[in-house]
This record gives C-alpha cells, sequence and structure tokens, in this order.
C-alpha cells in the first residue's frame, strides 16, 4: 500500500491539498482511502468514527472521532480494572460524562491508522492510502509518538517480569505490595501490538511525507525548522508542494510584488533537497470536488513503491586503517541543527539525543554498545559520535 502523510505549516492548505491528492489517486482506478481529522470542502464523507465513506469518484474517506475514541477507551479500561475499583471504593464515570482530554486527538488518529492498516473496513487492502497530518510541528511529534509509547510500556511493564498467575499471590505476599494485575500486562500488549503496526506503516519503504507550504518567509523558517526533525526521526519526503503560487505576470503593483516575493522563495526550495512541485492559485477557496480536481493533478500521489530507503545513519570504522584513530563513528544526518541546540546522554544500550525542539532515543546496534563514547561534533549538519572499543567487553585477539 502506497501512503503519502500530508503536513505542512499552518494554514497552508494540507487539508484541502491531501483530498486534492487522494481524489486524483481514486480518479486513476486506485482503491483510495483518505483520513481526515476535520470535514473537506467538496467531499460528502461519513461522520466522524464511522466507517469510510464512498464519496466523489469512488474515493474512501474517514474522520477520525477524538472524542468517541476517548469516551471508549475510558470506558473499556474501567470495565478491565473493576475489580480494582471496587476495591478502592471508586465511583465509575459514564461515557456521557467524559470529556475528551489534550492528547486524545493524536491517539485517535493513530487507531485510525491502524485500522486502515489491519484492513478492518475492506477484505480488499487499498491501494493508496493518504493521510492528513496536523500542522508541521505537531505532525513530527505524532509520527514520533508510537515509538516513545512502546518504550514507555516496556520500561514501565515489561513483558518479560509477568510473573506466573499460580506464583502471583505468593510474590505479593514475599514483596509486601500488590502485584500488577494480569489485565493490565495484557492491556499493555494489546496496545504494543496496536503501535507496533502503526510503527511499521510509518517506516515502510512505500510510506513517505509530503510537506505543503505557501511560499514565504514563514514557511521557509518552519520548513528549515522541521527538517531536523525529520532527519532525526528518519522520514522521507518524497515532494514539497508550493501551494497557492499567484501568476508571475500582472499589471496589478500588489500582486506583481507579493508574486515577486513568492519567486524568491521559490528559487530556494528549488535548491533545497525535496523535489518541488507548484500548485497555481484558483482564485477561490476550493468548494466543490471539481475545485480539487486542478489542484489533484499536480500532486498525485507516485503509482510506484519508492525504493529502499537508504540508512539514515551510518557507521565510519577506522579501527583497522593504517593510521586511523581506531575508532567507530556514529554519523547522524542532521540538517538544520545548530550546535548549541544538541545534546547527548548515553543510557545503557540507548543514545538520547536532542535537537532543539525534537527529542528521540536510539537504540544503538550491537558493536557500538560494547564502546565507550568519547567525544561528538557537528561538522556540515552531520553529527558524528565517536565510540572506542571496552577492552572488558570488546572480543581480544588470540
Amino acid at each position: 500500500m502506497r501512503t503519502v502523510l500530508v503536513t505542512g505549516p499552518g494554514g497552508s492548505g494540507r487539508t484541502t491539498l491531501a483530498a486534492a491528492s487522494a481524489l486524483a489517486a481514486a480518479r486513476e482506478g486506485r482503491r483510495t482511502l483518505l483520513v481526515t481529522t476535520d470535514p473537506v470542502p467538496g467531499l460528502t464523507g461519513s461522520p466522524a468514527g464511522a466507517a469510510p465513506a464512498v464519496t466523489a469518484d469512488g474515493l474512501h474517506h474517514v474522520r477520525t472521532d477524538s472524542a468517541g475514541h476517548f469516551r471508549a477507551e475510558l470506558t473499556a479500561l474501567q470495565d478491565r480494572a473493576s475489580g480494582m475499583l471496587d476495591l478502592l471504593g471508586a465511583n465509575r464515570m459514564d461515557g456521557e460524562e467524559l470529556t475528551e482530554l489534550p492528547g486524545s486527538h493524536q491517539l485517535a488518529l493513530l487507531h485510525t491508522l491502524h485500522r486502515a492498516a489491519a484492513g478492518d473496513w475492506s477484505e480488499d487492502r487499498y491501494d493508496v492510502l493518504v493521510v492528513d497530518l496536523p500542522p508541521l510541528a505537531d505532525a513530527l511529534a505524532l509520527l514520533a509518538l508510537p515509538g516513545q509509547l512502546r518504550r514507555y510500556l516496556r520500561r514501565l511493564l515489561p513483558p518479560e517480569r509477568q510473573a506466573a498467575r499460580a506464583l502471583r499471590p505468593m510474590l505479593a505476599q514475599i514483596a509486601g505490595v500488590p502485584m500488577p494485575a494480569q489485565w493490565l500486562y495484557e492491556a499493555a500488549a494489546r496496545k504494543d501490538t496496536e503501535l507496533a503496526a502503526v510503527e511499521r506503516l510509518l517506516r515502510d519503504r512505500a510510506t513517505t511525507l509530503r510537506l505543503v507550504a505557501e511560499p514565504g518567509p514563514a514557511a521557509e523558517d518552519a520548513l528549515g525548522r522541521a527538517r531536523t526533525g525529520i532527519a532525526l526521526h528518519g522520514l522521507r519526503v518524497d515532494t514539497l508542494v508550493a501551494n497557492r503560487v499567484l501568476p508571475r505576470h500582472s499589471p496589478d503593483p500588489w500582486f506583481a510584488d507579493l508574486a515577486a516575493r513568492q519567486d524568491k522563495c521559490l528559487d530556494l526550495w528549488r535548491e533545497g533537497p525535496e523535489a518541488l512541485t507548484e500548485v497555481p492559485h484558483l482564485g477561490r477557496d476550493p468548494r466543490t470536488a471539481d475545485d480539487l480536481a486542478p489542484l489533484g493533478a499536480h500532486c498525485v500521489p507516485d503509482q510506484r513503491i519508492p525504493g529502499p530507503a537508504p540508512d539514515p545513519w551510518w557507521t565510519e570504522d577506522t579501527r583497522g586503517e593504517p593510521g586511523g584513530e581506531g575508532l567507530l563513528t556514529w554519523c547522524l544526518p542532521l540538517p538544520g541543527a545548530v550546535k548549541e541546540d544538541l545534546r547527548l546522554v548515553r543510557r545503557g544500550d540507548e543514545l538520547l539525543l536532542t535537537a532543539g525542539e525534537f527529542h528521540r532515543t536510539l537504540r544503538l546496534e550491537s558493536a557500538l554498545r560494547r564502546c565507550t563514547v568519547i567525544g561528538a561534533a557537528l561538522t556540515d549538519g552531520v553529527l558524528r559520535v565517536r565510540f572506542a572499543p571496552d577492552p572488558e567487553l570488546w572480543p581480544r585477539a588470540r
């Protein structure tokens, strides 16, 4: 399944371009699913939380329901923890009185992605999945969320330390504290399975990120900051879509000046790392499927599955080279990163990396786990972390 994740700075028209891209793919005869959090003008989709509905030209459209998902999850949690709640004398809450909390939108969208990847709505898998993500900064945090939540679950409830049911009462007496209930481990396992499926979808070689931005200084600044996070999380960008591009020749001085400023920004984007596509301004807000058609013609998802993603990080080994330092160097491309905003912490087999507003915990490969970090440097947009083999852990030559 070809998956296109659409995001961009706020107000760039990303939702409209996501819908236009999905509609263009459906009109080519490909079975296409569009996932959005809001209604799309011109598409009479299904109500939020319902199964996908067929809209114009055979496009399937589904909207996330964050409030409904939050109520269902919390109600199910109360049911599974009924024994403990009764022991504590807690009063359960009805679904009607539950109001969603911050973060529920992200969890609902991840749940919808899991259902799309699992094929819950149809026996026939979709050929194309187009997802309208939140604005750029929030989208990067969302795409990192499955891996973060799985790490938290493994740390708080390690599956390998789950005691057998028969031993739990005895262990509780020995420890002097109640042992975590079996339902808690089972709930964690179910969530881990769901998050792992979403993580596989995001890391799949057929999944790419599509950036939508209206040419201008604000968009250029937002893209510059986001490129660090995109590289840190190993995401691939297939296209930068310049939206609402004005005609270059206009007798109106005000429009001519605005078009000239757009041209200046477009010149920078043409020299950037992403492939650039320009979508002209319609002169009005899209309101029908016919309005979306000319926009989608410029950004239809590529039918070909992208090739294998290159490893975003690589290791340089100078141990056996004449005159080498005898080190292993882990190289991480971080375009746009600033030395003063970088922070590295080694914790066991993991490397905790902070680059400005972006954070990621990276698991070290086998060879690097048996080394000691001796330094790091940021050069030409590449972070190089130097490792020296630990004599106590490295196999000794005979």
